[in-house]
């Protein structure tokens, strides 16, 4: 029994090649899927994070989302919860810019961190801290606002 072929028959014609392009017109489809496997989400978690002038005995001393000039720096505080073995970092992002990156290898099923960024004068606005695992997978993201001294009223 005879399967006939579909397609263009005629001189020259080689049905490997279609099979080959076939092939390589889906490697795309299938190179995304297989990359997005490689970015599973860690089973762990940030528990907390937040915002603060200082840490005392590993804790954050008060929990921001304003900071206003003279103040010049500022803390994120995150707890990490079943990332044992994994590096995370904190990304510092500023207008649209990653400012910095700190990294940080947690040795424990609760690991408590920290990171700290002195603000310049022209650095007003809106600040991004992100917390991302060592493949790039966001954790968790929080934001503040940097403003300047507020003007002194004339009496």
């Amino acid at each position: 029994m005879q399967i006939p072929i579909q397609g263009p028959v005629g001189p020259g014609y080689r049905p490997g090649i279609w099979l080959l392009a076939a092939v390589l017109a889906l490697l795309p489809l299938t190179a995304g899927a297989a990359g997005a496997a490689d970015r599973v989400p860690p089973k762990g978690r940030v528990s907390r994070a937040q915002f603060t002038t200082a840490i005392r005995d590993r804790e954050p001393v008060d929990d921001l989302v304003v900071l206003e000039a003279p103040e010049d720096h500022i803390y994120y505080f995150s707890e990490l919860r079943g990332l044992k073995g994994h590096h995370v970092v904190h990304r510092w992002i500023h207008d649209g810019r990653v400012l910095a990156e700190v990294g940080f290898d947690v040795k424990g099923d609760r690991w408590r961190v920290f990171s700290r960024k002195t603000l310049l004068p022209d650095q007003t606005g809106r600040w991004t801290v992100e917390v991302v695992d060592q493949s790039g997978w966001p954790l968790r993201a929080s934001q503040f606002e940097y403003r300047r001294a507020p003007a002194a009223s004339s009496q």
